[in-house]
């Protein structure tokens, strides 16, 4: 009979738990999508962009929402499941009948274990998707009208490599400039910077918005600059500079687009657009690059000690395999499901795969510094994607994580109410996220090793959980007693004490 009776109870703490699940989930990222929404709305509004071109932005700005908020929901949910159950005896009877803390635990960490799976699962496949469709989709927008996008005090690029603006002060209402800086790098034989007291920007030769007219076109951005002067210097010719001076000056500057056309295919995908799968590829790739420049550093300082005794140069004869590793389990896995639901995709991907290849080096000579830089651009490259690879592992083994934090403090502090509920979550997503986009920026500058900059949060709050489920699971450990003085004397109790003693 222990088992119907142990099924039932499994049941009853999960049923529990689904309800403040999926209030915290939809409250949470909603909290958070409107911040974003508050933040960046005003970066669209004015800029001429259909509604459903704004709604796009927000709707695939809510994937990553959902993958930050997805393990706080899961802290919430047991925090507020256990400390009900726990405030109404419920904890103290199931003790009563014989059941640990231990088995009450088992369910809740077979439910944070599938939800972790899920957020890996979604922060694999559907985010970097979601985040390569909202970072082309934010591309596109910048080029329709991007005089609005111009920054004050900041040098702009408004037309790639070509032409830069820089002004202390920009009005997007009424595109007005001062104190103009322009370079104007057009002409691969002439640079030329431009000065201006004031200007304005227009798409219309007239000075006004709309279409183009006057020959140009709505892709064509008009500036009329006032009480300046030009420098300019021909490459031809470096011992000449002209210096000009103006009153106004008007300026038209080619292809620059006030008219929203989306991406139709973006192949460039960054670190945080790209699955494990295809990351570790880039990993294996940057690792192979970094043996090269090691084998081709040792190769170079021993041709220059050969050549320092006076002796014969040996041929190179080292050679570097560059065959991409075979793929992990979970990427083999994902590759025959994707056969199996996808054939063409599949097979286009395979014939996409690098041959065996092996590479016969040819050294050239080179500074030592030259192949430290190089060294160390390859080993940061791989440090990048392997934190991002780490990043979304710890993400969603935080779903494990803060249910075992959350039930010994729910258990041990029942009368906290909705104020531990919430202080605890706050307190513990600080922590966290703090410390995730602190190890990440480490991680990324080989400051620390990408394994610790990501999971470091996670082996802290685990440390923590531990003690913590170990004293509930004690006899004398019952529901009754641990408000937040019991709480504040755990905490600082220590420092009157030290005290005392001094």
């Amino acid at each position: 009979m222990a088992r119907p009776t142990v099924r039932i109870l499994s049941r009853y703490i999960l049923r529990q738990h689904i309800p403040p699940l999926l209030y915290a989930l939809a409250a949470l990222t909603c909290a958070m999508l409107v911040n974003q929404i508050a933040k960046q709305f005003g970066n669209f509004v004015g800029k001429g962009l259909p509604w459903s071109v704004i709604f796009e932005v927000f709707a695939l700005s809510i994937p990553f929402i959902v993958a930050m908020t997805l393990p706080m929901a899961v802290l919430v949910a047991v925090l507020y499941t256990f400390s009900h159950l726990a405030a109404d005896n419920e904890v103290t009877a199931m003790k009563a009948s014989g059941i640990s803390v231990g088995r009450m635990l088992v369910p809740v960490l077979g439910g944070a274990t599938a939800i972790g799976l899920i957020a890996f699962l979604w922060n694999d496949q559907i985010l970097p998707r979601s985040n390569h469709e909202l970072r082309t989709l934010l591309v596109d927008i910048q080029r329709k009208k991007p005089t609005f996008q111009l920054k004050e005090q900041v040098i702009n690029e408004v037309v790639a490599g070509q032409f830069f603006l820089r002004a202390t002060r920009i009005d997007p209402a009424t595109n007005a400039l001062t104190d103009v800086t322009i370079y104007d790098l057009e002409d691969p034989d002439r640079r030329r910077i431009i000065m201006a007291d004031s200007g304005r920007m227009a798409y219309a030769a007239g000075g006004g918005g709309g279409s183009g007219v006057g020959g140009g076109s709505a892709t064509d951005l008009y500036l009329t600059l006032r009480d300046g002067e030009i420098h300019e210097i021909k490459r031809t010719d470096p011992q000449h500079f002209n210096r000009t001076f103006y009153g106004v000056n008007r300026i038209k500057v080619a292809g620059v687009s006030n008219t929203f056309e989306a991406t139709k295919n973006d192949e460039y995908r960054g670190d945080r657009e790209m699955t494990i799968c295809a990351m570790q590829d880039v990993v294996a790739r940057a690792r192979q690059d970094l043996a090269r420049v090691r084998t081709e550093a040792l190769a170079s300082l021993s041709a220059e000690l050969r050549r320092t005794a006076k002796l014969a140069q040996l041929p190179p004869t080292t050679t570097i395999d560059t065959t991409t590793p075979p793929p992990s389990r979970y990427c083999r896995l994902l590759g025959a499901i994707q056969r199996v639901f996808a054939p063409g995709a599949a097979e286009a991907a395979q014939a996409g795969q690098s041959p065996r290849t092996v590479t016969n080096l040819a050294y050239t000579p080179q500074a030592p510094s030259a192949y430290t830089q190089r060294q160390r651009a390859a080993r940061q490259r791989a440090a990048i994607y392997e934190v991002e690879i780490q990043k979304k592992l710890a993400i969603s083994a935080a779903c494990v994580i803060f249910a075992l934090l959350g039930l010994p403090l729910a258990i041990r502090y029942p009368r906290g109410g909705v104020g531990l509920v919430i202080g605890t979550s706050l307190a513990v997503f600080s922590v966290y996220y703090v410390g995730l986009i602190g190890g990440e920026e480490l991680g990324d500058r080989l400051i620390v090793p990408p394994f610790f900059a990501m999971w470091t949060p996670n082996l802290i709050f685990l440390a923590f959980a531990i003690p913590l489920l170990l004293s509930v699971r004690r006899a004398g450990s019952t529901a009754h007693g641990g408000d937040w003085d019991e709480l504040r004397e755990v905490l600082f109790g220590w420092v009157g004490k030290l005290r005392a003693r001094l």
